[in-house]
C-alpha cells in the first residue's frame, strides 16, 4: 500500500500540477461556435509535457500552447495515447492549418505552415466534427492585442523554436 502511495505521489502529482487551471476558448467557424476548456502550456515544461500520458480526454478538452512569439513550430506525438487534432494559430488568433487525427506514439514532425503564435491540441476527429477550418477565428485573452509579428529572418529552425522541437530527431 506504501509503494502505491509514493508512485502516486512521486510520479502521478507532477502530471497534474503541471496540467493547470483551465480557460475557456471559442473558435468562430463557418457553421457556428466550438466552446472548448483548455489547459494552457506556457512554460518549458508543460509545453515539454503536453498531453503526454493522458489515456482520454473530454470531448470539448483541449491544451492550448503559448510560445510567446511567433515562429514556425513543429510537435510530435511521443508518449502521447491519444490521436489528436493539432490546430496551429497565429498570434491574430486565425487558424493558419490544422494536421488531423495524429498518430499516437509517432515521432514525424507536425509542422505549422508558417509562422504561429500557439497550437490548439484537441481529440482527434474534432475539428471535421465541428467543422473547424484553416481560416477560422480562435477567441482567447492570448491572442488579444499582441503586436506581434512574423520574423523576417527566414531561418529554419528559428533561434526561439519551441523546446519540444529542439527535441526532435534529426532526419
Amino acid at each position: 500500500m506504501r509503494a502505491l502511495f509514493l508512485f502516486v505521489l512521486i510520479i502521478l502529482y507532477p502530471v497534474a500540477a503541471l496540467a493547470g487551471a483551465k480557460d475557456r476558448l471559442i473558435i468562430k467557424t463557418r457553421t457556428g461556435d466550438a466552446a472548448f476548456s483548455v489547459e494552457i502550456a506556457d512554460t518549458p515544461e508543460k509545453r515539454s509535457l503536453g498531453l503526454m500520458y493522458r489515456t482520454e480526454l473530454a470531448a470539448d478538452a483541449g491544451m492550448l500552447f503559448d510560445f510567446s512569439q511567433m515562429a514556425p513550430v513543429a510537435m510530435w506525438m511521443k508518449n502521447t495515447f491519444i490521436p489528436l487534432d493539432i490546430v496551429f494559430i497565429n498570434a491574430d488568433g486565425v487558424i493558419v492549418n490544422i494536421v488531423e487525427r495524429a498518430i499516437p506514439e509517432t515521432l514525424t514532425p507536425i509542422q505549422s505552415r508558417g509562422p504561429v503564435l500557439a497550437v490548439l491540441e484537441l481529440n482527434g476527429g474534432t475539428c471535421a466534427r465541428k467543422g473547424i477550418r484553416p481560416g477560422d477565428k480562435v477567441l482567447h485573452p492570448l491572442f488579444q492585442d499582441k503586436g506581434l509579428t512574423a520574423p523576417r529572418s527566414g531561418v529554419w529552425p528559428p533561434p526561439a523554436w519551441n523546446t519540444v522541437a529542439q527535441k526532435l530527431p534529426s532526419p
